[in-house]
């Protein structure tokens, strides 16, 4: 009885072991069966998600390639100076000008015209007049007219650390306190100033300044210039002035001085004054440099003779 009912029982758990082991191959099944529809569902999202992508990049160049030409004319038309007012003119030198020649972004103006002080550029439809001293010719500043507008042009010297154009414009305040009107504009702090002219007419004029290393560039505008910020005229002149280069020079100047201008030369006078120099050095003969070495010889000549001889007589 005792190895029959053992027997049985051992029977009984192999069936039970088998039967766990079926349930677990079918788990096992399902389970597999599971995460190969899972695999598949995520392929299908990831497909899904790559072909969006794609539709979204190819409308993305599709919308660049439409602006492109677009952004290429704002480019093209980006104003020289800032378009907004402020109290601050800042960037000088780096994103806008007046320029100073040694400025490591000033824009070549080789073919600008030299007024000593200053170069300025060419601009189709504007009028150059230079204003000189009645006593000696010298030359004081030009003033560039377009359409009704006009600008006058003056450079001064200014002192190393500090910029004039604070002072100049409290000077001409408290000067002119009872007309004068101090405002932010795109060169910064300017005045508005009314100008008494021929017959009792006022005429409204706007007068700018900008500091450089050891300079200051003043501008005077008149006309639609002074008055309409948003007038052709007024758009490029401002432009105008803020592409003129400045050439301070290292003569000794006390501040406020002006800074010496000549007549305009051009570009043409400019180079052929350049060839005709090098063609003058070119024609001056070369010296020895250095001290004399071994290759060359150095030849005496003295009026020395020799004397007569003595002999001793015994």
């Amino acid at each position: 009885m005792g190895l029959f009912g053992f027997g049985k029982k051992k029977h009984h758990d192999d069936d039970a072991a088998r039967d766990k082991d079926a349930k677990k191959a079918r788990q096992n099944a399902v389970d597999a069966n599971d995460s190969k529809a899972a695999a598949a569902d995520d392929n299908e999202a990831k497909q899904s998600e790559v072909a969006a992508q794609a539709k979204e990049q190819n409308a993305s160049q599709g919308a660049e390639a439409t602006t492109e030409p677009n952004q290429s004319e704002a480019a093209e038309e980006q104003a020289d100076y800032p378009t907004e007012a402020s109290e601050e003119y800042e960037g000088r030198g780096e994103d806008w000008g007046p320029w100073d020649v040694r400025d490591e972004y000033v824009p070549d103006y080789d073919e600008y015209l030299d007024l000593g002080a200053y170069y300025i550029p060419f601009m189709k439809g504007i009028e150059l007049r230079i204003k000189a001293a009645r006593a000696n010719k010298a030359v004081l500043g030009a003033t560039i007219t377009y359409g009704t507008s006009s600008l006058e042009v003056e450079a001064f010297a200014a002192p190393k650390t500090l910029g004039l154009w604070d002072d100049v414009r409290a000077d001409l305040l408290d000067s002119k306190s009872d007309v004068a009107k101090e405002v932010p504009g795109v060169f910064g702090m300017e005045l508005i100033l009314p100008v008494p002219i021929k017959e009792g007419k006022m005429v409204t004029t706007r007068i700018v300044g900008v500091d450089g290393p050891r300079w200051m560039l003043r501008g005077i505008f008149s006309g639609k210039a002074a008055t309409d910020p948003d007038d052709e005229e007024t758009q490029a002149l401002n432009r105008f002035f803020s592409q003129i280069v400045v050439e301070r020079g290292e003569e000794p100047l006390a501040p406020r001085d002006l800074i010496p201008m000549h007549a305009p030369v051009t570009p043409g006078e400019r180079k052929a004054a350049a060839e005709q120099a090098q063609q003058e050095n070119a024609e001056i003969p070369q010296r020895p440099k250095g001290p004399f070495d071994s290759d060359q010889q150095v030849e005496q000549k003295t009026t020395l003779s020799r004397g007569p001889m003595f002999s001793e007589v015994r």
